[in-house]
């Protein structure tokens, strides 16, 4: 297929999807207590993007059943939002939108926690926080996009923790998942070059003990850390420039 460079016309349809893909994980804040279901979530979820004139894009994508994904804890990532998932004061967990509006794709992630959370989950949710904005940089006209993984990698092993490599970044916008692949570990000047136009996720899944998943066989899309131990994520929807680089879904004006 290869990378598919947009038109200024697709891009601003991008840029319009991205955007309310950030402020639907805007909005799910105010929603979000202790004895709160991660189904109540999705159920919020779904019905804003919808009020927005969009459709969340995971309903019925390979027969997955909800509007978001919902993965606390121990869950690196595509944990299916169900009325037994409770969360609770203490738990972290990530919630991940993707938002099809006119036919354009906007994708991202974020952190939440309820109330006080153990200092070793707020210095892996930092981390991996960090470990995005490190990757982001990366993004410019001519570098690989192996270096997105290469910095990120260097600095999550220098943090102690590991780099999940079995889930990876991808080109998005005109579909959900396009080429290329965005590496979150990765060897130096590896891979395609950027060019102006591109548009693809950076969404580094960082875990606390081992690298590796396992995914539930009773729902086949839940995956958890393999030795049950603590899982973040973050990710934005990227555009390449002329110059660097514009964070499509960043509604805080963070970059």
């Amino acid at each position: 297929m290869g990378i598919i460079i947009k038109t200024p016309e697709q891009i601003e349809g991008i840029r319009r999807s991205s955007q309310l893909a950030g402020n639907t994980l805007k909005m799910i804040e105010g929603y979000i207590k202790d004895g709160v279901s991660t189904e109540y979530l999705d159920k919020i979820i779904e019905e804003f993007i919808r009020d927005n004139g969009a459709i969340p894009a995971t309903l019925g994508y390979n027969g997955y059943t909800k509007s978001s994904c919902i993965s606390p804890n121990e869950v690196v990532c595509h944990g299916v939002p169900s009325p037994d998932v409770i969360l609770k004061h203490g738990d972290i967990f990530n919630i991940d939108v993707t938002t099809i509006l006119n036919g354009y794709y906007g994708d991202t992630s974020k952190m939440y926690s309820i109330g006080e959370i153990s200092d070793k989950a707020q210095q892996l949710i930092d981390a991996t926080r960090h470990s995005l904005t490190l990757g982001i940089q990366q993004v410019f006209p001519g570098n690989y996009f192996g270096n997105i993984g290469f910095i990120i990698a260097r600095y999550i092993q220098m943090k102690g923790y590991s780099v999940v490599y079995e889930y990876c970044g991808h080109g998005v916008g005109i579909n959900f998942h396009e080429d290329p692949q965005v590496e979150h570990s990765a060897r130096r000047n590896s891979g395609p070059k950027m060019q102006p136009g591109m548009t693809f996720t950076i969404e580094p899944m960082i875990n606390e003990g081992k690298p590796r998943t396992k995914v539930d066989k009773f729902d086949g899309w839940t995956a958890r850390t393999v030795d049950g131990k603590l899982s973040a994520q973050f990710e934005h929807t990227i555009l390449v420039t002329e110059t660097g680089f514009e964070v499509l879904t960043d509604v805080d004006n963070e970059y």
